[in-house]
């Protein structure tokens, strides 16, 4: 049974998400490291440097859905995908993110949170209509 808090949870998760992958995003990419910087980094991964742009694009535009609460199953899973990529590409590096050239573990833990935000769903105080309680907490509302 899930507790009547469970939307309110599922909120708390969609919205610090969000923020932070906006932070990310155009925060560091964009204004600190500078695109000029970021391009190079993905050209150096074996990346073509339009993707950078796709990326960061993605990881702004999801986070603005999800801080807004709109197709938030969607978009947890197009990110988690995102997301399990870098763990593909960093597996190579060990675990601790903070190696050299970067590990898996902190990616690895965003796919399992946006994982479980899919399956939450929205939660409260989301813009898209479907939001409704998480799964079951209408059953444990009613205990």
């Amino acid at each position: 049974m899930m507790p009547a808090t469970a939307p309110h949870a599922a909120a708390l998760l969609r919205v610090t998400m969000g923020v932070l992958f906006l932070a990310h995003a155009i925060w560091w990419k964009v204004v600190t490291a500078g695109m000029v910087h970021v391009v190079p980094w993905f050209v150096s991964q074996g990346y073509p440097a339009w993707f950078a742009y796709a990326v960061t694009g993605l990881e702004a535009a999801g986070g603005i859905l999800l801080i807004l609460g709109l197709r938030v199953r969607e978009v947890s899973l197009v990110l988690a995908g995102l997301m399990a990529g870098i763990v593909w590409q960093q597996f190579p590096n060990g675990w601790i993110y903070t190696s050299t050239h970067g590990g898996w573990e902190y990616p690895a833990f965003w796919t399992a949170a946006l994982l479980a935000q899919a399956g939450l769903g929205a939660g409260s105080f989301a813009l898209d209509g479907r939001r409704g309680p998480a799964p079951g907490a209408r059953l444990a509302a009613a205990e």
